[in-house]
Formats: structure tokens, sequence, C-alpha cells
């Protein structure tokens, strides 16, 4: 683990500036057409016949009911269960291979070869809720803390669910990297700027659409222009502000809320970034299909009785129009009970498909092992997910990994 706090590095000095880029992403046709927005500005929605609504009491009733009638699961957390180790970072900005490092939940610290540096959906509080809740509590530490991480470029939010995004982490991240930018779906903009930071920090997306970054010295006296404050930090940053990417969001099959009267008012997404030579896919939170609500208990809902079933066609678009990508992190926990969690939340098997669909290279699974959300045993996802691979005759060891909490992997990249 790095033992200095990035706010001490000359590398973190680098702040990232945005721009429109110089040619429109490729995207379907029938993109613009925005059919993901309510009229009025009123929110967004699932466009796809793959999405099933639920009303939130009558979600919490069904759950409510399973746990009275004896139906509901309650995960066994006694240790062990998830390993949890020590992480070892790249100093500054050392390049290299592609590297992920999980850092529990959908988290994930993102070295690429070009020096950039991108946390994705941190969350390093104990309990994911607005209040404290025993049940909602770790039942893994963090792998470190943020001021552990040798510097943060960018900060990438899928959606606004408190699993996902944390007041208080965010609060630690502008402290420990005051230079870090936040790339976050439509609508979320004014709450960050609420949280204190600054605007020309903050960029909202919606589907579909791109910006550039470079990685450029820290802009002096509140001019525009970024200037170094002298030759010899000029020579020092000259290497590292040649540092670019670029960033986009897409879709995914999710919804959003922080309280019983926000839902669906803020959009969800999943991101790409390439840099460095690197493309990587972070799917974000996200559903594939919906099964029906008379699925069997332990049924994944893959049977040739579910062939009729529509998924979600957003996952080849992105394939096929910003694919293929050296690395997918994708969701494969938090799906039980089926006919409530599909939906929203992909299974091992969606997650495969999922893969295949957006033309991932590689992929590392993400969004379990360290909050009890749903029913499913706690190690029962790369259990699924072996099973799910071996299903589609996948490679089961190098292409669609889980690692443990606090461990990099590393990965070659496309071109």
């Amino acid at each position: 683990m790095s033992s200095a706090g990035g706010a001490g590095l000359v590398s973190a000095g680098l702040y990232a500036v945005v721009s429109n880029p110089a040619s429109v992403g490729a995207k379907p046709e029938e993109a613009d057409e925005k059919a993901h927005h309510l009229k009025n500005g009123k929110g967004f929605i699932n466009p796809w016949d793959s999405f099933r609504d639920f009303v939130g009491w009558q979600m919490g009733m069904g759950l409510l009911w399973r746990k009275v009638t004896g139906k509901g699961r309650k995960p066994d957390t006694t240790p062990p269960t998830v390993p949890v180790v020590k992480p070892v970072f790249r100093p500054g900005r050392e390049g290299g291979q592609l590297r992920a490092t999980w850092l529990g939940h959908a988290c994930y610290y993102v070295e690429f070869p070009s020096g950039l540096r991108v946390l994705f959906d941190p969350v390093f509080e104990d309990c994911c809720s607005p209040i404290e809740m025993k049940s909602l509590k770790r039942f893994t530490p963090v792998p470190c803390e943020i001021e552990d991480l040798p510097t943060v470029d960018l900060v990438v939010i899928s959606h606004n669910h408190y699993d996902h995004l944390s007041y208080p982490t965010i609060k630690r991240i502008q402290t420990a990297f005051p230079q870090a930018h936040f790339f976050a779906p439509l609508g979320n903009f004014d709450w960050f700027v609420k949280s204190g930071v600054p605007k020309e920090q903050v960029t909202e997306l919606d589907w579909w659409d791109t910006r550039d970054v470079k990685l450029q010295a820290k802009p002096q006296n509140g001019q525009k222009e970024l200037e170094a404050v002298s030759a010899s930090e000029n020579e020092k940053t000259s290497k590292q502000s040649d540092i670019t990417a670029v960033v986009g969001a897409l879709p995914c099959q999710h919804v959003s809320a922080r309280g019983p009267f926000d839902k669906c008012k803020t959009l969800w997404a999943s991101w790409s970034i390439q840099s460095g030579g690197s493309k990587v896919w972070f799917a974000g939170d996200t559903g594939y299909r919906a099964v029906p609500e008379s699925t069997p208990e332990g049924d994944d809902g893959y049977g040739p009785e579910y062939a009729h079933l529509p998924v979600c066609p957003a996952f080849k678009q992105i394939g096929t129009h910003r694919g293929p990508f050296d690395l997918g992190l994708i969701p494969i926990g938090a799906y039980e009970p089926r006919w409530v969690m599909s939906p929203m939340h992909a299974n091992p098997e969606d997650s495969v498909n999922i893969f295949n669909d957006t033309k991932c290279k590689k992929a590392l699974g993400m969004h379990w092992g360290t909050w009890v959300l749903t029913e499913e045993d706690v190690m029962e996802p790369p259990r699924k997910l072996k099973e799910a691979l071996k299903k589609k005759g996948i490679e089961e060891e190098g292409t669609f990994d889980v690692v443990d909490i606090g461990a990099s992997k590393e990965f070659n990249s496309g071109s």
C-alpha cells in the first residue's frame, strides 16, 4: 500500500481540462430520440421491454412478506468470506499495463498506461445508508483508505444510490485530492456543487455523450487558461501533461434515488474510458432482463420457458458502436430474489451475456462481497459465474475473473 497520501505527490497537482470531442462518438440512430428522457425534464426511464418497474412500497411489502412467510433468506456473513488483501499501487504516474484494483463492492481503482488514475463508484464508509443500520454494515473491511491512494484524477459515478455515491467519501476525496474531476450522469451536477465540489470540476453527461480530457498544471489566479507557475514546474509536468483520455457515458438498465420522493429524477449510466491505448467499460449497476414473479426459487430464469423474455438491447449497441473493450468491470451480485431484482441487477449468467454483448475482451466481477443487499449466499456469485462461463463455452480462468478485495490484475491493451 502506498504510504504517502495523494496530496503529497507532485503528480497530484494536475487538473483535468474537459472539452467537447473533436468528433461525435459512434452511436445508434435512435440515440438522438432520447427515449429515456421523460417530458418536461421530469426525470428518466428505462425505455426497453426488458425492464419492469416497481413501486417502492410494493417491493418493500413483497420482501417483508417473504420474511413473514419464511421464504426470505438471510445470508451467513460469518468469516471467512471474501479475502481482503493489502493493495499495492504504482507510485505516481508510473506506466505499464492497464491495471485494475478492486476496493470492494463496485469500487475499482484503475491505473491506465498513460498515467491516468481513475476511481469508480467509491464508497469507503462502513454503512451504505443515509443512517446507520446494522443490516447494511460491511461484512468485509475496506482494504485501504482513500488517503492511501497515490493520486486520483477522475472520479466516475454510475448513479446516486448510497452504495455507489457517498457524501463522506466525496468529501474525503476532495481533501486528499483537491484536483480530482468528477463525472456523473445527468441531474447530479447540483448535488456535487452543493457538496462543495467546484463546479468547474464536475461534468455530467447523457447517454452516448463523450468528452475529451487532458491533464494540465493547476490554473493560476482563477484564469481559465492553464499556466505553469515556473519554468522548472513546467519542465516537471511536461511529460505528465501529455496524459489524455476520452470519457463517455453509456446506457445501462437501472434506477436512481436517494430518498422516497426522487426516484429516477437523476440518470444512471455505464461508462467508457480510453487512455494510453487502453479502453475500459464500467457497467455501473445494471439489470439485463426481467424474469416473471412466477420464477421458482433458485431458478436463474434461463430455461427454454424463458427464451421469449426480451433482453436489454443497449449492451449490444455499446459493443457495436463503442467496443471492443480491453477490460469490462461488470456486476455479478445482488440478484436474489430474481423476480424482484432481475430488472435492476444482473445475476452471473446475465453478466456473462453482458460481457459478450459489449465485446469486452476481459472482465472482472464486482457488486458483491461487501454488503448484504439481497438474499443469495455471499460467496455464491463467483461460483455461479464459473458455471455461467462454462455453460457459454468461455474459458473460466483469465477471461472473466474475480479477485480478492484489494487485489490487482493487469491486462494487455488492444492497441
